[in-house]
């Protein structure tokens, strides 16, 4: 049986209308990590928050593979424990830094952090980023958002977002945030890969400004080219309105033949 390879492709813009990028990603491909956060828009120092939040997670990562030597954790549950960890101590030192520089009050940001290996990921999120799955051409939204709007869907409210948003409920209100609380629940999960799938992590930005079917057919158009998809992601979004900051990042499970 041939062994899966992981790839990876990045991209963050500003978008057309934002004076600023407030999205952060980081990727690590030796230890099959990807982050994506996105800066409280309306709050101060979103840039600041979301950076804060990736290179954290990205720090915690690392130095538990050294305590490793260099191996990733054994296995999925343990993954995701630890990226609730560093999700929280990225919590930490957010509130540490707003408390230290009045500017960067009330700072705060979201984020999804993905460990892949060739069996399985694990993920840790909080607020309305995303990590969404394709796999044999069906988009699977496997994280949950951290939203008023997503909350009275749940309650039974509204039939789905989209039916609550087209009667006025905003989308942008979050429930939960990195740095805005000293105690902050972790949302985690994790699963297995298969070979051929394609997994997403994104802001709003993109979600905001394409629909699902969208987002699938960008993915599937470019192949096993996971460049142009980020590209193509990103570029459709600024043709739609580009109203917000835009980051994506891709991992494809590629398999490799013996021999």
């Amino acid at each position: 049986m041939p062994a899966p390879r992981l790839h990876f492709a990045w991209r963050t813009d500003r978008g057309l209308v934002r004076a600023r990028n407030e999205d952060a990603v980081d990727v690590q491909p030796a230890l099959g990590l990807a982050v994506v956060a996105d800066g409280m828009g309306g709050a101060n120092a979103g840039d600041v928050a979301s950076k804060l939040a990736v290179g954290m997670i990205s720090e915690r990562l690392l130095e538990a593979s050294a305590r490793e030597r260099g191996d990733r954790p054994t296995g999925a549950r343990s993954a995701a424990a630890l990226l609730r960890s560093a999700v929280a101590d990225a919590n930490s030192a957010i509130l540490e830094t707003a408390a230290r520089d009045p500017s960067c009050s009330g700072m705060g940001t979201t984020v999804v952090a993905g460990l892949f290996t060739h069996d399985w990921l694990a993920v840790a999120h909080v607020g309305d980023s995303r990590l969404y799955r394709l796999r044999d051409g069906q988009l699977q939204q496997l994280t949950r958002d951290h939203s008023f709007i997503q909350e009275l869907v749940d309650r039974g409210l509204y039939a789905s977002v989209e039916e609550a948003s087209s009667q006025g409920i905003s989308d942008s209100l979050l429930t939960r945030a990195v740095g805005i609380d000293a105690t902050l629940e972790v949302s985690s999960s994790v699963s297995a890969v298969e070979a051929g799938d394609r997994y997403l992590l994104c802001t709003d930005g993109l979600t905001g400004m394409l629909s699902d079917e969208d987002i699938a057919s960008l993915i599937v158009a470019a192949g096993d080219a996971l460049d142009a998809a980020a590209e193509a992601l990103v570029e459709r979004a600024c043709a739609n309105g580009g109203t917000d900051n835009i980051t994506v990042a891709l991992v494809g499970v590629e398999s490799v033949s013996c021999g």
